[in-house]
């Protein structure tokens, strides 16, 4: 873990490159250090300059001739080498960079940060940066930025990768009066990156939500190894840019081909207990909503309103979302009866009716905050006539604060009328929303890190101590020597067995003698496919038979075989033809794994068969660190859950099989990292076990 306390709690700050010119960088940096109200020393850096905004300036940093803690870039990308190095030499412990021309401009810029990076490391400085806005600490409090204006103190942590986006939120949040407790543009990352600064925050006393910005992540096992450490004690919520980009390249596996990046940082972000955010809006409601309201313990939500209609806007947004709509018990109907009109739905969602005032939502709020059973409530409110909308805000605000175990969140309806009550629960940390569904989905948001943190508390990576490493590592070893990067359909079946995944038994035929003695060895009736790591669709090249039943058919289908292959891919290597034990029929899934650049290997589950791909029915986890749990939560996310649990009468299929081999295919992946691609399908599920059918495996 990174020290970055003397980061965020400097004693002394340089700015190299300050100024006293209004507009320049240098200059905005050290105004906004003094005007922040930061209590530690400053020493502008200028050797045309004798004092810079009241601050004796200095010709370098090796003339201050005392410890600095953060020197600030404001030079040319060209100097910064030389300044670097009068740094290391004068002991300074951090550079924020604000400078650009490196790595983003790619060529020399990219040479010129590497340049830089050696330099800091050469002396043990950290680098923030380059190419940032800088770093704020409203608590310290110091800013070392060039924005306009310091952020409102706090405890939201906001880290960004891009500055600009810095600068339009922190004019936002003075707007919106929201507060940060660290405020982090990290631009470049050429050292410190996203971890670091996850890791400094979850150690902030003063943050208790953290909120990032991504466009990419630099290192994908450190950044879920803080993240998972991170969200034990604070919620974490990423907002991650790119999702349109092309993921993966183009994989011959239908794992690849179903996998990408954005499908990459869902199963990591899930895996670290980080909530994705899928706007900007979301990020900071929920934000908003964890600073002041509790984690809800369950996901059942009741609906307290004085409007029909927004009561059902706000029902259906609970069910869509995953929620549930709370069964309030028999004893607390009874108490809304006796004390609502008959008009009114004693019922979730409680309606008091339109000709409510405000002590009928008291009643409502009182008798449903003790009912066990609700673990959120989301409050209502059109501004009919007879309202009093501020006395109805503080019933609210007093239930929250009677029930510090339940959520709380709020959605008036409406415009001016409204201002007085908003103002006054927005002042008492009660989240309210203009409409019922942002009011819901930020609930659900809440819901959902509760639930990611028992994942992460509870999971243990799944591993097997009976699979044969070596024999497979041999395998491997054979297919390198043989100058190839794709196993053999005999040799792919041997490896899942060696990790007891059950696979149809399969012998390779280079005669037809051979064809139909292995055929009689595994017994009829058999598939037989040709063998050759130059034809992936074999089936398209009628390099495929099935239902051989008898010794004269299988060599009929071997030379017919052979005779197809060549003739459709007269380049291909061809090894033989396959000989499989063909396997009664059962209900097509798909297990396989493709690896992403930054968080490696993915393994997925769903609907297999030849359609693997139309349907699109897949879900998928990190190999590394996977869990018992989260297997069995992947196949209860997918279409095929349906078909397994027995459908139309069907019985259902022995999903802990399935659960099994998809831990051991997991731990194949994590023991062999030269798997670059792995497929299994079909597989076919039966009542009782599974058979692996077609098993491909491409090694690096």
């Amino acid at each position: 873990m990174s020290d970055l306390s003397s980061l965020f709690h400097p004693q002394s700050i340089a700015v190299i490159g300050a100024s006293n010119t209004p507009g320049k960088i240098g200059y905005a940096v050290t105004d906004n250090i003094k005007s922040s109200g930061y209590r530690g020393e400053v020493y502008p850096i200028n050797p045309k300059e004798s004092e810079i905004l009241g601050y004796k300036a200095y010709p370098s940093i090796l003339a201050v001739g005392k410890p600095v803690d953060v020197a600030v870039f404001c030079v040319p990308a060209a100097a910064s080498l030389a300044v670097a190095e009068e740094c290391g030499q004068a002991g300074v412990k951090h550079l924020i960079v604000i400078t650009a021309g490196f790595k983003e401009i790619g060529g020399e810029g990219k040479k010129l940060e590497q340049d830089l990076v050696s330099i800091a490391k050469k002396y043990g400085m950290r680098i923030t940066g380059p190419n940032n806005l800088g770093v704020m600490d409203t608590h310290t409090p110091f800013n070392a930025t060039f924005a306009k204006d310091m952020a409102l103190k706090g405890d939201i942590a906001f880290i960004s990768q891009s500055g600009a986006l810095c600068v339009a939120i922190l004019d936002w949040s003075l707007q919106r009066g929201l507060g940060f407790s660290q405020f982090i543009s990290i631009g470049n990352k050429a050292d410190l990156n996203e971890a670091d600064f996850i890791e400094a925050a979850a150690e902030d006393p003063n943050t208790k939500v953290i909120c990032l910005y991504l466009e990419d992540v630099v290192d994908g096992d450190r950044f879920i190894e803080a993240a998972r450490k991170a969200t034990k004690k604070v919620p974490v919520i990423v907002f991650k840019s790119g999702i349109t980009a092309a993921g993966a390249k183009a994989a011959s596996s239908h794992t690849g081909a179903l996998a990408g990046s954005n499908t990459a940082y869902d199963a990591a972000l899930r895996h670290a207990g980080v909530i994705r955010a899928r706007t900007m809006t979301e990020l900071f409601d929920l934000a908003i909503a964890f600073t002041t309201q509790p984690v809800p313990k369950g996901k059942n939500v009741v609906v307290v309103t004085n409007s029909g209609g927004p009561g059902i806007v706000a029902s259906d947004a609970v069910e869509t979302s995953g929620l549930n709509m709370a069964k309030l018990s028999p004893e607390i109907e009874r108490e809304l009866a006796e004390k609502l009109p008959p008009a009114a739905n004693i019922h979730n969602p409680v309606d008091v009716v339109g000709d409510a005032k405000s002590d009928r939502y008291k009643v409502a709020l009182d008798a449903v905050m003790k009912d066990p059973a609700v673990d959120a409530v989301v409050v209502l409110l059109s501004p009919t006539a007879p309202l009093n909308i501020v006395e109805a805000a503080q019933y609210t605000i007093d239930a929250a604060k009677a029930n510090p175990d339940k959520a709380v969140v709020a959605s008036f309806i409406g415009g001016k009328k409204l201002e007085a009550g908003v103002k006054l629960l927005n002042e008492n940390g009660i989240p309210v929303y203009p409409f019922p569904e942002p009011a819901v989905e930020t609930l659900r948001g809440m819901i959902r890190f509760g639930e990611l943190r028992r994942e992460v508390e509870a999971g243990q990576q799944w591993d097997f101590d009976d699979v044969q490493k070596d024999a497979v590592r041999a395998i491997f070893e054979k297919v390198r020597k043989d100058g190839r990067d794709l196993l053999l359909g005999p040799e792919a079946a041997e490896v899942a067995e060696l990790y007891k995944i059950p696979a149809a038994p399969s012998k390779l035929a280079t005669t037809e003698e051979e064809a139909w003695k292995a055929a009689e060895a595994i017994g009829f009736p058999v598939v037989m496919k040709i063998a050759s790591p130059d034809i992936m669709h074999k089936t398209d090249v009628g390099g495929v038979k099935v239902g051989l039943k008898t010794k004269e058919e299988v060599i009929e289908a071997f030379n017919s075989i052979m005779e197809n292959s060549k003739k459709a891919v007269p380049d291909a290597k061809i090894y033989g033809v396959e000989v499989q034990k063909m396997m009664p029929k059962g209900d097509e899934m798909i297990i396989g794994m493709a690896k992403d650049p930054t968080f490696g290997p993915m393994i997925a589950f769903g609907s297999g068969g030849v359609l693997v791909n139309l349907l699109q029915d897949a879900s998928f986890r990190l190999a590394k660190g996977l869990s018992k749990a989260e297997v069995s939560a992947m196949i209860k996310e997918t279409k095929a859950y349906t078909i397994l649990k027995g459908f139309r009468g069907a019985p259902p299929d022995d999903v802990p099989a399935l659960e099994e081999a998809i831990g051991r295919l997991a731990q194949l992946c994590r023991d062999f990292p030269e798997i670059a691609e792995l497929d299994i399908n079909p597989v076919f599920a039966y009542p009782k076990g599974l058979s692996a059918l077609d098993v491909k495996i491409k090694i690096s």
